[in-house]
């Protein structure tokens, strides 16, 4: 299957990390299919604290958002989920940290200001 996503000069395919709020767990799920089947790597959120309930620990959330940082670290480009234009405090964060990086951000709605 040919892709224009893949770099002509590598054959790499682009590698893009979610981010945005773990509350949108639909959307970050209809995102990933959506832009795997566009030929891109996605690297997503691994745990959905707010959709899903899931209790952790102080400790395990520093962790997850060194973990995402990391994320940030390895992609081509950032694609930022935020329905409504929602973005949250650690969101935010994530955003600085690759525009920082120079990591190009693509968002799902546009932001107020970004």
């Amino acid at each position: 299957m040919e892709n224009e996503w893949r770099d002509p000069a590598t054959g790499r395919f682009k590698v893009v990390t979610l981010c945005g709020s773990t509350r949108f767990k639909t959307e970050f799920e209809s995102l990933n299919a959506e832009l795997t089947l566009q030929g891109h790597v996605v690297i997503s959120v691994g745990v959905f604290v707010h959709a899903g309930g899931e209790a952790i620990t102080d400790d395990q959330k520093r962790q997850l958002d060194r973990i995402h940082l990391q994320k940030i670290d390895m992609c081509d480009e950032v694609f930022v989920v935020n329905p409504g234009g929602y973005i949250g405090s650690s969101t935010a964060g994530e955003i600085a940290y690759a525009r920082q990086r120079g990591t190009p951000i693509r968002y799902l709605e546009p932001p107020a200001s970004a």
